[in-house]
């Protein structure tokens, strides 16, 4: 089990939010905010199995079973980098097990090439990291201040 801090002002938006009138108001919008990245998770990431989350304030724990290290840290990426969530209760299982990967906050000025350059020792790797944070990232120079991602290890 691990334990994951994050920026919780940074990160997209999830779909389904709006303001609450009443505290009834309050608890569906806040299922279906749950349901709508439940479903969200479950489309980018078919290969995790018995996929769950629970949120409680701006801590959110996600449960279940992934085919590879890599998709384990994918889901992680993907529901730290929502708004309002400051950290990341992961309970999620490997089925086969390889080295974690590191993880890497984007800072003001940070581009891939960078990043890459300082993780790598080679500016042109810059690749593995987008193909490593892919579908998070549609595009390799869209990355922002906040944004978290993952350094895989070269094989």
């Amino acid at each position: 089990m691990s334990f994951f801090s994050f920026l919780k002002k940074s990160g997209a938006k999830v779909p389904g939010e709006s303001p609450a009138k009443t505290v009834l108001d309050e608890a569906a919008e806040r299922a279906a905010k749950i349901n709508d990245l439940r479903e969200q998770m479950l489309s980018m990431h078919p290969d995790i199995r018995n996929f769950d989350l629970t949120i409680d304030g701006d801590r959110m724990t996600v449960y279940g079973e992934a085919q590879s290290q890599a998709a384990k840290e994918k889901v992680i990426l993907a529901v730290s980098n929502v708004e309002g969530i400051a950290s990341v209760d992961d309970r999620i299982s490997v089925v086969i097990p390889k080295p974690e990967a590191r993880f890497y906050t984007v800072e003001s000025g940070d581009t891939l090439t960078k990043i890459a350059k300082k993780y790598y020792g080679d500016s042109m790797k810059y690749n593995v990291i987008f193909e490593a944070n892919t579908p998070m990232l549609e595009q390799p120079d869209k990355i922002y201040p906040g944004q978290v991602l993952r350094i895989p290890h070269l094989s």
